[in-house]
């Protein structure tokens, strides 16, 4: 259990701050994929990493990698698995299945194959089988399949990593937790100055900034997978949590969240609570448009404003200001009230609208491509100066 081969998988643009966090929780290298990363490490680290990871959305291990020409060849590969090593027949799985260019005509079938593989080696071995649950597994299989070869995994993680365990209150169109995150990474924010989301929702923003200043690692409340494999040692996972619990700190920067929506701010606070930086982030109602600068030190805004199908998660006041003024005219006056009144701050601004600068007559100093789930996305920053940014530019 001390040489794996992992892989964490992650929303497609955000490979480089995933490989450049495993690098900070874990030694050794780490190579960037398509869509996740690789790396060669131990049954600790693998642990270490669900506790730890913010970007990751499965810690996978994997099992098996050959090439294939037909399903006989995927339960030869699945078979060939040493699968009672990770759990017993006592244990219910569940098997899942993915792929990319596969010539095969039915994932369904592939993925039987996997599970008739793996119940036929219990029942070779050990004398029984294990159950299938399709709806809350003890143990879940990856199996993903490219043009040639197939590739077998044992997930260690259980519930997705966006879920940390303390977000109960939520909009219409909340944002993952990974993605707030991912989006914190993205712009280099290290807590050395105020943060401030003034479309806050429920918090997830704010409150995975606080925790980061907090340092308080985003499994520490949680349940995870590994806990029903066989190489699970509780002693050895304390002392993990323990370790974990020994780096928090005071949040050496103020960090502020509002939104027009006073029912979203209730949830927030709630969440925020749950969460353990209740007292960390300083929470109000108000409206984008008039609400000054929360901390006379400049600092970063990180906003992900309602738009299209989330404009509904501003309650209220956003479907009212979306009927008569429309997105384009809350934006066009968020940034007049920026270059009015946030001189100095660093606005990064999620959106699905590739024309937003120009809507908002500023100009983008950078753009990250990102995945809102299904929706493509940039985060564009703005660095407020007052008065045009075109021209200061």
């Amino acid at each position: 259990m001390n040489d794996l081969q992992l892989f964490l998988p992650c929303p497609a643009g955000v490979e480089e701050f995933l490989a450049a966090e495993v690098a900070r929780i874990v030694s050794g290298p780490v190579q960037s994929q398509r869509a996740g990363v690789t790396l060669r490490a131990s049954w600790r680290d693998a642990l270490a990493l669900n506790l730890h990871s913010r970007l990751a959305q499965r810690v996978l291990v994997q099992l098996a990698h050959a090439p294939y020409r037909d399903e006989g060849d995927i339960y030869a590969i699945a078979g060939g698995v040493a699968w009672e090593a990770w759990f017993t027949t006592r244990d219910s799985f569940k098997v899942e299945i993915t792929a990319q260019h596969s010539p095969l005509k039915s994932l369904n079938f592939a993925a039987l194959k996997v599970k008739d593989a793996i119940a036929d080696r219990f029942r070779e071995r050990k004398g029984a089988r294990p159950d299938v649950d399709t709806q809350w597994p003890r143990v879940r299989v990856y199996a993903h399949l490219t043009a040639d070869h197939a590739t077998l995994y044992i997930d260690t993680s259980g519930e997705p990593l966006f879920k940390r365990g303390w977000r109960e209150d939520k909009g219409d169109a909340p944002l993952k937790e990974t993605l707030a995150a991912a989006m914190i990474a993205a712009s280099g924010w290290d807590a050395s100055v105020p943060l401030y989301d003034p479309c806050c929702g429920s918090g997830t923003i704010v409150i995975e900034a606080a925790q980061i200043a907090c340092r308080y690692a985003p499994g520490l409340e949680r349940y995870f997978g590994f806990e029903n494999l066989l190489p699970f040692e509780e002693a050895a996972w304390e002392r993990l949590r323990e370790e974990a619990k020994s780096q928090h700190r005071a949040s050496p920067v103020p960090i502020f969240g509002s939104d027009v929506a006073f029912r979203m701010v209730d949830f927030a606070r709630r969440n925020a609570e749950r969460a353990g930086v209740d007292a960390v982030v300083n929470l109000r109602g108000g409206d984008a448009l008039q609400r000054m600068p929360p901390s006379d030190t400049p600092g970063v805004m990180l906003v992900n404003p309602p738009y299209g199908e989330r404009i509904e998660a501003a309650g209220v006041a956003g479907r009212e200001r979306a009927q008569t003024e429309g997105d384009g005219d809350f934006f066009v006056q968020l940034a007049a009230h920026w270059k009015a009144h946030y001189a100095g701050w660093t606005a990064w601004v999620l959106t699905p609208d590739l024309k937003l600068p120009s809507r908002m007559r500023l100009k983008e100093s950078r753009r990250v491509p990102m995945w809102n789930g299904p929706i493509e996305c940039r985060l564009f920053r703005f660095d407020m100066v007052k008065g045009s940014a075109r021209k200061q530019a």
